[in-house]
């Protein structure tokens, strides 16, 4: 009839929202293969044959997934998926893992707005909204199953065999690929963002009912330790360890920290590059070899053990939440004003602070120990990370959409964070300063991960622990003693401040400050 519309047929639809998908949601992986494979013999029909791949397996999973009673919402949510994953890759060069899932899950409502850009919205419009819309106008023809059933297995075993045959056609090269070129792999969208967020899912139905498991059930501060320990761990948040003038930076980073004597270890390794992982890691007896979030959750970890022992505990949280750590402990919650007095544009760190007195003085005797958890230079919207009089480093980027700044002045804004850090380390000192006829009084400090501020085209955090550079897994950790703490050979301790360390030595460190 004149005038009606077309009809497509199921496989049709699929092999146009493959092409869709591989075309326009996959720039951060055509970016990286160009990276590689531009400038080597025959690297131009090798990136045609890994785009044909990656159609085919885009074709393959589209088969598998998408029938025709669901077929259109199957697609809208992929389109959906698509645009959000090619954003925060193209955008910043980051992996969408399962660890990266798990970190967003953790990420609160602030966080998630700092992420909010013009540019999202556009992706998520061109390459989301807008093909939905044209799938949703589109009229499939009907086909009764048994055909619709062949005719997609035809369309799958296609994509199948192409797939194989692209790969014995170079099978040298495809055996390298796989090998040395792992983290290329991870760039394919959707085909990555819908497999960590199949093995998240799976990781999450196989946990059920958590029964926490002791440790350290016989652990108790020894009769012969007369003396109370007043402990204050600060929780840093996107750190790096060559950011801080301490450990040889040329900017004074660290005016304040730099007075008060403390003690800077050079060397310290993350046991994870995202805070839902490093966090609940620091603070438990595995190894990060060992470690895994189930694991974790099920054993209770070194505040437990402080804790059960007669330690006095709060966490103070001006993050998001402790994952996990603190959940059998005293927290507060110092996101909002409701308890912290320094808020301004966000929640200041510093606040933190505030009351912290009553807190230790309510303790006639026995051990106290703090945990401050910062929101310290967590990106993108690092220009929201600290007060204007603490913009010493100029220009800054004062926005969250970091493309559209230059390398220095991202560098500027996040030293400016390191700044704000300094400061508010200072004043832990000076209030454990005033407890030191009272206690042995100690500060540590550690970051969770570090940060990548474009160098190699790569932001923020979060990614492979195998694939991310130092500035993502090296660490700033500070220690500072009171006067009147002698359970330790500080000078001994000074002297390793150049040692590789790493996160696997803070469960001990934190049981051995208390004795």
């Amino acid at each position: 009839m004149k005038g009606a519309q077309r009809l497509w047929s199921a496989n049709q639809v699929l092999l146009a929202a493959a092409l869709f998908l591989t075309a326009f949601a996959n720039l951060a992986f055509f970016r990286n293969l160009a990276t590689e494979f531009a400038a080597t013999p025959w690297g131009l029909l090798h990136m045609i044959s890994l785009a044909a791949v990656l159609l085919c397996a885009t074709v393959l999973l589209l088969s598998l997934v998408s029938f025709r009673p669901v077929l259109k919402p199957v697609l809208v949510v992929l389109f959906l998926v698509s645009a959000v994953s090619a954003y925060f890759m193209d955008t910043y060069n980051v992996i969408i893992d399962r660890d990266m899932l798990v970190n967003a899950l953790a990420t609160n409502s602030a966080e998630s707005g700092d992420l909010l850009t013009p540019r999202l919205f556009a992706y998520l419009g061109l390459l989301g909204l807008l093909p939905s819309l044209v799938l949703w106008r589109v009229r499939i023809r009907p086909a009764p199953l048994r055909k619709a059933m062949g005719s997609r297995l035809l369309l799958g075993g296609g994509a199948l065999i192409m797939l194989l045959a692209l790969a014995l056609i170079s099978s040298a090269f495809y055996a390298a690929f796989v090998r040395e070129h792992k983290e290329l792999r991870y760039y394919a969208n959707p085909l990555t963002p819908l497999y960590s967020a199949y093995k998240l899912g799976k990781t999450r139905l196989k946990a059920g009912a958590v029964v926490v498991q002791a440790i350290g059930a016989d652990a108790q501060i020894p009769a012969t330790d007369i003396d109370r320990e007043l402990v204050i761990m600060v929780l840093g948040e996107t750190a790096r360890a060559d950011r801080f003038s301490l450990n040889g930076y040329e900017r004074e980073t660290n005016p304040e920290l730099a007075r008060h004597g403390v003690i800077s270890f050079t060397s310290v390794w993350a046991c994870g590059t995202s805070t839902a992982i490093s966090v609940p890691c620091m603070f438990d007896i595995y190894d990060r070899d060992e470690f895994s979030s189930d694991r974790t959750e099920a054993t209770e970890n070194a505040l437990d053990v402080l804790d059960r022992a007669g330690v006095r505990i709060l966490w103070r949280d001006n993050n998001s939440d402790s994952k996990g750590v603190a959940d059998r402990l005293a927290f507060e919650d110092f996101r909002s004003p409701a308890l912290n007095p320094v808020c301004d544009e966000e929640c200041r760190d510093v606040g933190m602070l505030a009351g912290l007195e009553n807190f230790i003085d309510q303790r006639k005797d026995g051990d106290v120990l703090i945990v401050l958890h910062q929101m310290g230079s967590h990106g993108p919207a690092y220009y929201k990370r600290y007060p204007q009089e603490f913009r010493l480093f100029e220009p800054t980027c004062d926005t969250n959409q970091l493309d559209s700044c230059s390398e220095s002045e991202i560098g500027n804004a996040y030293d400016n964070t390191i700044l704000y850090t300094d400061h508010f380390l200072g004043r832990v000192i000076e209030l454990l300063r005033s407890y030191d006829d009272r206690f042995e009084t100690v500060m540590l400090y550690a970051s969770d991960h570090g940060e990548s501020l474009g160098e190699s085209g790569l932001y923020l955090h979060g990614l492979p622990y195998w694939l991310a550079p130092d500035a993502q897994t090296r660490v700033p950790v500070i220690l500072w003693f009171g006067r009147n703490y002698h359970d330790v050979d500080v000078d001994a301790v000074r002297r390793l401040r150049d040692e590789p360390l790493s996160h696997d030595n803070l469960f001990h460190t934190l049981l051995g400050l208390f004795e």
